[in-house]
């Protein structure tokens, strides 16, 4: 009871000085939860965010993939003009959600590419023709029911996000369309128009699909000269059942490291731990050698780019929050020890008396570490409070989602400053532990 009213009294005597340490420490709290919690928190943020300009896995026919490494030709073996030669079964693609990745499977859309000739004839152009026209039939937003009882809906609706879009996206399994802007400029086709797709199939037959236009898109590149139908009218005018040259996966990824580079070369080269680790960490090479267990004859590529950006960004965004956090850890402990050097050099009289009477060493330090201890605590309380609200204040501006506190951010900022504070402690505690009551009682 005796120690409990000595604290009390420290603060209604000392209560400027117990201030400032309670302040410096509530705003070094609230610095360090808001920027941990935005650490732990912007793997994923950034991830949706970069994620939100296209995929970041490509899956191809294995000969496409051998012949693009050998000449370098990019996603696909085949040039700008030409029609795919190996297929991959749409059937097949369903099966990237049944990978142990799964739910880092954000979204996903088979494509097959081919080219056909345009004709406008029901649209208000009188001279609306065009010839081997880049066409996509992919899926749009096909929900999909798997074995597991659980639905999923995949298709360009996600994975094209950026586009602007005049009308409105097709419908799957329907004879309806969207033409991109520059094509549609070109033939002078508008929202509702009908058109005619004639192609020549690899057999030698004329094939004819007409479809009605339901949008117009700008995409800002190449895509902006073609159009996107559905991936049944486009296998239908081919003459290419369950047919596709491309599937494109959008997933959340953990950035690249030495293991995920090692196993991206070769993963047989990994030792059974490695292996593990490898393939039970949400690397873009596991998961794209997941996808390539799962579908036949096909090989999942990561688009290098976005993978690498995404990695990039995340560990220097991580590297400039952490440093955030020492600096205010750093100058809290600066803080909080020339105060208590302060209150000790005032109160020296008081601790002599103590020891005068006495009080030994241990039990005057730590009177002025629960002293120190409670005033900080209730700052640091204040603190993780205020930076919770700091934290989903930044998600809101920069990510425009809140932040997703955990636990473990509380638990370590609070361990991060009772570290702190103890050893800025140390300096006033040696302080202590050197007044001589004789010499301070008589004022020498």
């Amino acid at each position: 009871m005796f120690f409990i009213r000595m604290i009390m009294r420290s603060f209604s005597r000392q209560f400027k000085r117990r201030l400032l340490i309670a302040v410096t420490v509530c705003l070094s709290a609230a610095v360090s939860v808001a920027m941990l919690g935005v650490v732990f928190d912007v793997g994923d943020k950034l991830n949706a965010e970069l994620s939100t300009y296209g995929s970041n896995i490509v899956v191809q026919p294995k000969a496409d993939a051998v012949v693009s490494d050998l000449y370098n030709t990019g996603d696909s073996a085949q040039s700008d003009s030409a029609d795919p030669t190996t297929f991959l079964k749409e059937s097949d693609a369903p099966k990237i959600k049944t990978i142990f990745w799964a739910f880092n499977i954000t979204n996903f859309a088979p494509e097959l590419n081919i080219h056909a000739d345009i004709d406008c004839s029901g649209s208000a152009s009188k001279t609306c023709k065009a010839a081997n026209v880049p066409i996509v039939g992919t899926w749009f937003a096909k929900t999909l029911h798997m074995d597991s009882g659980e639905s999923t809906v995949a298709g360009m609706n996600g994975m094209r996000s950026w586009w602007t879009i005049n009308g409105g996206w097709p419908k799957d399994d329907s004879a309806q369309g969207m033409v991109g802007k520059t094509l549609a400029g070109r033939l002078g086709v508008r929202v509702g128009d009908t058109i005619t797709l004639n192609k020549t199939t690899a057999s030698g037959q004329r094939t004819t699909q007409k479809v009605q236009v339901t949008g117009i898109y700008e995409s800002g590149d190449s895509d902006d000269n073609g159009m996107y139908i559905p991936s049944s009218a486009a296998q239908q005018l081919a003459d290419l059942p369950d047919a596709v040259d491309k599937i494109e996966v959008k997933a959340l990824t953990t950035p690249d490291n030495d293991l995920a580079r090692k196993a991206a070369k070769n993963p047989a080269a990994l030792t059974q731990d490695e292996w593990e680790t490898w393939y039970c960490t949400a690397y873009p090479s596991s998961i794209a050698y997941q996808i390539e267990e799962v579908i036949p004859g096909a090989v999942a590529k990561q688009v290098r780019q976005v993978a690498a950006l995404q990695g990039d960004v995340l560990q220097k965004t991580q590297a400039v929050m952490v440093l955030m956090t020492v600096l205010s850890l750093v100058a809290a402990a600066i803080a909080v020890a020339n105060l208590m050097a302060a209150a000790i050099g005032e109160r020296g009289a008081e601790l002599a008396l103590l020891k005068a009477i006495g009080a030994t060493d241990g039990a005057v330090s730590r009177l002025m570490l629960a002293e120190t201890a409670v005033i900080s605590l209730i700052g640091a309380v204040v603190g993780a409070l205020l930076g919770s609200g700091m934290a989903q204040i930044v998600g809101h501006v920069v990510f425009g989602s809140g932040i997703t506190m955990r636990p473990m951010v509380f638990v370590l900022v609070f361990v991060l400053l009772a570290i702190t504070i103890l050893l800025a402690s140390f300096s006033s505690i040696r302080s202590i532990l050197g007044l001589k009551p004789a010499e301070v009682l008589h004022g020498r």
